[in-house]
Formats: C-alpha cells, sequence, structure tokens
C-alpha cells in the first residue's frame, strides 16, 4: 500500500484524451480504482510553449486550475512545449513533457523524454508561435504521403508517428506524470530540511 493507495478522483487540466490515458495509467497504477476527469483549463502560456519556464508555468496553470474546478485528490497538468539546444555541431530543438500534480498543498514537477523536431518544424514554431503540432502534421503528411487526419496531438501524437506508433503520445506524457509522483510516493523524503 502506498500514500496514492487512497486517491480516487484526479482532476486534469485538459480534456485532450491522451493526456487523460497518460494520467490514469500513471496514478491506477498505485490506486486502480481511481477515475480521471478533464476540465478546459487556460494555460497562461503562448499556444506553442517556448523554453522551460513557459512549459512549466503552463503544466502549473493546467494543474492549479484543474483542482480550483473541484474536489478531486489529486489534480494534474502536463504541458509540452520546445527547449532550444546549442551542441557542438548543430542546433537542436527538442520536445519536453512536464507534468506538475498538486492536492493543494503539496506540489510536484516531472519531465518526459525529450525528442528532437525535423529542422523544418521548427522555424515556424519559434518565429511565429505556430502549434508544432500543426506544422508538424502538415510536414508528415506530405513525408509519409498520408492525407491530414485529426490532429495527431489529439490522437498518437508526433511522437508516436516519428516512433511508428512504439511511443504513442499518451506514454510519453505518462513518463512526466510518473515522475512528478515520486514525491506524493515518498514525501518523507521530500520534506525541507530543518532551519540549523
Amino acid at each position: 500500500m502506498t500514500p496514492l493507495s487512497r486517491v480516487e478522483l484526479v482532476r486534469v487540466g485538459s480534456r485532450n484524451r491522451p493526456k487523460l490515458d497518460a494520467v490514469h495509467a500513471a496514478v491506477s497504477a498505485y490506486a486502480p480504482a481511481v477515475r480521471v476527469v478533464g476540465a478546459s483549463v487556460p494555460t497562461g502560456v503562448p499556444e506553442q510553449p517556448v523554453g522551460w519556464d513557459e512549459i512549466v508555468l503552463g503544466a502549473q496553470n493546467r494543474a492549479r486550475g484543474a483542482l480550483a474546478g473541484g474536489v478531486c485528490d489529486l489534480a494534474v497538468g502536463i504541458e509540452d512545449g520546445l527547449v532550444e539546444m546549442a551542441l557542438e555541431a548543430r542546433h537542436e530543438v527538442l520536445n519536453v513533457g512536464c507534468a506538475f500534480v498538486t492536492d493543494g498543498s503539496l506540489e510536484s514537477l516531472g519531465f518526459s523524454s525529450a525528442f528532437a523536431y525535423p529542422p523544418q518544424c521548427v522555424a515556424p514554431a519559434l518565429e511565429e508561435r505556430a502549434p508544432i503540432g500543426e506544422v508538424f502534421d502538415r510536414l508528415f503528411s506530405t513525408y509519409s504521403g498520408d492525407r491530414v487526419g485529426p490532429p495527431s496531438g489529439a490522437t498518437t501524437g508526433n511522437i508516436g508517428k516519428l516512433s511508428w506508433g512504439i511511443l504513442p503520445r499518451s506514454d510519453y506524457a505518462r513518463q512526466a506524470v510518473l515522475c512528478a509522483l515520486v514525491r506524493f510516493l515518498h514525501p518523507a523524503l521530500y520534506e525541507p530540511e530543518p532551519a540549523p
């Protein structure tokens, strides 16, 4: 039995099915009967977050907005965004997902792994703040010869397409949620050090 075993209801600051599935998969590993509900919550950041600060703030605002929307045991916000990295031989723009979890007093962050976008997607996302998911969907449709279907962000995700379905968006986001839950699983380990 873990400190999360009694969690019955989790509110998520999104109605996006892969995000809801990610939260359910992560929390139900500890609380099998958990119910997860989504709510539309403003992120307070641009539609295409860029940089760690915007990514974290978007996740935090989603979680706190979900918590304010009704009684629950936990509230979760998930926000993906772009982080620029200068490497020796090239400049990379990576997608990173952040999960912010709160119960109203304890708050915690977790992150997903990161992946690089094709360079053709990057300029519109960084310069115009065009949602990279839409830019990627058009590029991938041309590349693969498939017609543009529903937004990949609402289905398998961009990482799902790039990994040929091996890592769908819900699994990718689940990593971030699980990492954020660690503080809730071991609260005593994360208590502040007493002042000297």
